[in-house]
């Protein structure tokens, strides 16, 4: 894909990243005030002191394994990762819930050899990696200015979805008329509304929910736009030991790039099975981890592999 339309591509799934990031800390308020109906100013500070605990969070060294199940118009596909001091590591491990054969494992492992073992191609894929973390923290950064919010009741935490159990605060969110994109990056907000779910107690976001209820152009018209009705879903959970991983990401944009050239990216992704891994673990190391781990699943599972489970918030 030319680097113009993977640019543009970024600008869609930014939104869908605001936690992985690390970089910018905002300091928290010692006390939220109760956020209700009659006190929208504290239902900012809430969005602030989440958004600061998030942003704080990804300077944690703590990494983890687990499993995705990505499901496309196409069908699905599920993956195994890892979490390495050096970049992800990603291992395919079925089609359709359907394992891979001997010949495509081979290509997986083959290729994860190859990453492992040229410090060029490890190089790029951190560079990468890094790119979008920092695309996606102009995003964060705009949040609380971006948007004015409203409380909207509460929600109850369920397994994928914050804390089980827990009551979390629910506020509608739309464009603040006032907000000026600093760069095309954050163009998409200013078409955007919809719902943020934050737990009071941990400061931390448990669902994001928005659409684009106009077209959106970004780089200034010149790259493409996203078309009205775009949906963005990303909810996030309690991994344990204090530590917060995305449970599920949903996509669905159409537009066009370079004016052209259309745009369609419809996925619903659910990630599952979370456990941690030494924080120290080399991208060579946590390969072999996805390698045993496969062998454990496919005797488990000899007949498939078992799906994620799926959360309905």
């Amino acid at each position: 894909m030319p680097d113009a339309a993977k640019n543009a591509l970024r600008i869609a799934i930014a939104v869908c990243w605001v936690f992985l990031l690390a970089g910018i800390t905002i300091p928290l308020a010692a006390e939220n005030p109760s956020c209700s109906a009659q006190n929208s100013a504290s239902c900012l500070s809430l969005v602030k002191s989440a958004v600061a605990k998030e942003v704080a969070a990804n300077n944690d060294s703590t990494k983890h394994m687990f499993r995705s199940r990505k499901q496309t118009p196409q069908g699905s596909q599920t993956r195994l990762y890892v979490e390495t001091r050096e970049a992800m590591a990603g291992m395919t491990i079925a089609y359709n819930d359907k394992p891979l054969s001997p010949e495509e494992m081979r290509g997986e492992e083959d290729r994860l050899a190859g990453i492992a073992n040229s410090s060029e191609q490890l190089k790029h894929k951190h560079a990468q990696e890094q790119e979008n973390t920092e695309h996606t923290l102009r995003i964060v950064k705009a949040l609380p200015e971006a948007f004015l919010y409203e409380y909207g009741g509460e929600e109850e935490g369920t397994a994928g979805f914050g804390r089980p159990g827990v009551k979390l605060v629910r506020l509608n969110f739309r464009p603040n008329p006032s907000y000026q994109p600093p760069s095309h990056i954050e163009d998409v907000l200013v078409g955007m509304e919809g719902v943020v779910v934050i737990d009071p107690a941990e400061h931390r976001i448990a669902k994001i929910d928005g659409t684009l209820f106009k077209e959106v152009s970004f780089g200034w018209g010149i790259l493409g736009h996203l078309d009205k009705g775009g949906h963005f879903l990303v909810q996030q959970c309690d991994a344990g030991n204090d530590s917060w991983e995305v449970s599920r990401m949903s996509l669905n944009f159409t537009g066009k790039i370079l004016v052209f050239k259309k745009l369609s990216i419809n996925t619903d992704e659910v990630f599952s099975d979370f456990h941690r891994v030494p924080s120290s673990i080399t991208f060579a190391q946590g390969v072999e981890m996805l390698k045993t781990e496969e062998v454990k699943l496919v005797q488990n599972h000899p007949g498939g592999t078992a799906k994620a489970e799926n959360s309905s918030h």
